[in-house]
């Protein structure tokens, strides 16, 4: 949703990285191209006009003229308000002090709000509550059997007295619901409620006989990210006439412009609480105005990655994969596919690729990046048979025939998997010991070990070679005896890259920090 604003705001510090010291002209610049690519992503104009100003105010003072990076300092200001802009802190939601906790959810038509009462019943189930959906919108045809199958769906209970279509007092069942939530024990009611497809006085009425009859503890509305400028006056509509205390973005997966993201916080001082991203009941999270700030600017959000990988592997399984890494050949293509597997339940690839900082700069290479690839990878692999996923050494010839046969690809296929394997395989192995990863870091040991023997060997084997044991040197690393040409040997690149395999200063950090949780 937001690739466009961020082009553009790419675009404009661009100019700026080149320059070791800022002028007015260069400041007047970069701020003119940030107001036309907020005004182009349809933020509303009073937000992009006190926006532009804190930016321009900032920028001229003493925090930029006396950086050593001005144009990183100016990036830094522009993150930090966008970060104010939606919201500078993450809004939790408030618990009533004596259960059940009611949530009344409002918006137009259309918004999404009772798929997103699936949703938020998900995920608070998920967070150890004990959510109950009330059916108070009667007035839309299939409400109620909707909000029936998202709840079945979500594993969440339904209170659905009435039939809808026009039948029953929604008032009534949102009165009603509340007892029925006490007799029930369940600690938090989310009441979804009829919307309109325009504003009007019987739509406001209804919402706020509901919002007096059940006094709920968060009133949330419900706006559709992709309708521009005009979720503006919607909001401002609602907040006067019913009344709210956050506002739910919806449908931020679209291809829209996106300034309602960056409008509605500013321009109804209410907090964006959650994010909806997708059709599924699992892509809904709270919103973090940090987070969204980062990706906007093309900087990446490690924290939501992290997060996500959390949410699919757990500790068991990872302390297991980090002891097959090490000790190398233990690392198979039944792991390699069971890691390939966890890592689609988070998401599409091209989302997970687009959260890692400097993707704005890949755009087109990740555009390109088609989750089918992994579903082929997958048929090849389970068209081998057992020993050939244990021992992929053992494939040769008439195997990968049929093997292609069996998942439909072509030979040329399997012949790139099996070899894009041992070179992940390998590659891993080598990072097993420099990341920290749990568990494997007394095989890293053991694998240090064999790596010290196998150089010895080498070195003694080149000590009886046709020149002697005589040594050569290429660039201070002392070789043995595998020669390369006349003019000098093979660098030791164990010494050169460290354990871990890679350049000094380009070691991975330690995710030893993670936490996987159990299996349920």
């Amino acid at each position: 949703m937001f690739a466009t604003l961020s082009d553009r705001l790419e675009t404009a510090f661009s100019g700026l990285r080149s320059k070791g010291r800022l002028t007015e002209a260069n400041i007047d610049a970069t701020c003119r191209e940030i107001r036309i690519a907020l005004l182009e992503a349809d933020v509303a104009l009073p937000v992009v006009k006190g926006f532009v100003a804190a930016i321009k105010q900032r920028a001229r003072g003493s925090e930029v003229s006396r950086a050593l990076n001005p144009a990183q300092q100016v990036i830094k200001i522009v993150n930090e308000e966008l970060v104010a802009i939606l919201g500078g802190e993450t809004r939790r939601l408030r618990f009533a002090k004596h259960p059940p906790t009611t949530i009344m959810l409002a918006g137009l038509q259309g918004s999404g709000k009772t798929t997103l009462a699936g949703k938020l019943g998900l995920w608070l189930r998920e967070q150890g509550h004990t959510p109950l959906l009330v059916a108070a919108d009667l007035q839309r045809p299939n409400a109620v059997t909707q909000l029936q199958i998202v709840g079945e769906q979500a594993g969440v209970d339904v209170f659905a007295p009435e039939p809808g279509n026009g039948v029953g007092d929604p008032v009534t069942v949102a009165r009603d619901s509340l007892d029925h939530a006490a007799r029930t024990m369940h600690d938090i009611v989310v009441v979804d409620t009829a919307g309109r497809l325009g504003i009007d006085d019987e739509l406001m009425g209804q919402a706020a006989a509901i919002r007096n009859a059940v006094r709920p503890d968060e009133i949330l509305f419900v706006v559709d990210a992709m309708i521009g400028q005009d979720a503006v006056t919607t909001a401002e509509a609602f907040r006067d006439g019913v009344g709210f205390t956050g506002v739910v973005l919806t449908k931020l997966d679209g291809d829209a412009r996106g300034g309602a993201a960056l409008s509605v916080r500013e321009i109804t001082g209410r907090p964006i609480m959650f994010a909806s991203t997708g059709e599924k009941l699992t892509d809904f999270d709270v919103f973090h105005p940090e987070r969204m700030a980062s990706r906007i600017l093309g900087m990446g959000d490690i924290l939501s990655l992290i997060e996500q990988a959390e949410k699919s592997f757990d500790a068991d399984q990872a302390e297991e994969m980090a002891g097959k890494l090490a000790s190398g050949d233990g690392f198979t293509l039944d792991d390699f596919l069971e890691q390939m597997m966890a890592i689609r339940k988070m998401g599409p690839i091209g989302n997970l690729l687009g959260m890692l900082p400097g993707a704005g700069q890949m755009k087109e290479a990740i555009a390109q990046v088609d989750d089918k690839d992994l579903d082929r990878t997958a048929a090849i692999i389970r068209s081998m048979t057992r020993d050939e996923r244990t021992d992929p050494r053992i494939i040769k010839g008439s195997r990968r025939v049929r093997i292609a046969n069996g998942s439909g690809v072509t030979v040329t296929e399997v012949n790139g998997l099996v070899e894009r394997f041992f070179e992940a395989r390998k590659m891993m192995t080598q990072m097993a010991g420099g990341m920290g990863l749990p568990g494997a870091r007394s095989m890293s040991k053991k694998a240090k070990g064999r790596q010290q023997q196998l150089q010895a060997r080498k070195n003694a084997k080149g000590k009886k070679g046709k020149k002697g044991g005589q040594e050569r040197q290429l660039g201070g690393a002392r070789t043995g005896g595998d020669q390369v040409g006349p003019t000098g040997g093979r660098p030791d690149l164990d010494q050169l890259l460290g354990a871990s395999g890679l350049p000094p200063g380009m070691q991975l950090p330690d995710l030893s920090a993670l936490r996987f949780g159990k299996k349920k």
